[in-house]
């Protein structure tokens, strides 16, 4: 058994020193000068118009982790109801508690005024 594991040990750190050998080399070998056309800001092929710092909105990232948690939700909720029948009365009940939070928290974010592009102040 102890074998076993030393084979693990043997198989880390040569999986260390070949990602060291790598890095390494790779250093060796990049260019040491940078190019001024490498370091601008690359925007989809267009030229860059303005700063390349912008700071945005934090309602898109609210926006964004909204969706997100739905999203999810919908994931998880379409394989369950492919596989209802076989599951029972208890995949229903805790199914029906994920659904039960999720709605609580839509809610929340609603009356919040999360969803509105322009919040409301007060």
């Amino acid at each position: 058994m102890l074998l076993d594991f030393g084979f693990v040990l043997i198989f880390l750190v040569l999986a260390a020193l070949f990602i060291g050998f790598s890095l390494a080399l790779s250093w060796f070998l990049r260019p040491k000068a940078a190019n001024p056309e490498k370091l601008s800001t690359y925007e989809c092929g267009e030229r860059l118009i303005g700063p390349s710092w912008v700071q945005f909105n934090v309602r898109f990232y609210i926006i964004a982790l909204v969706f997100i948690v739905f999203d999810v939700e919908v994931v998880l909720l379409y394989p369950w109801a492919v596989v209802f029948k076989s599951l029972g009365l208890l995949a229903f009940v805790e199914m029906m508690i994920f659904v039960a939070v999720l709605l609580v928290a839509l809610i929340y974010v609603w009356k919040g005024g999360y969803l509105e592009w322009v919040k409301p102040r007060g």
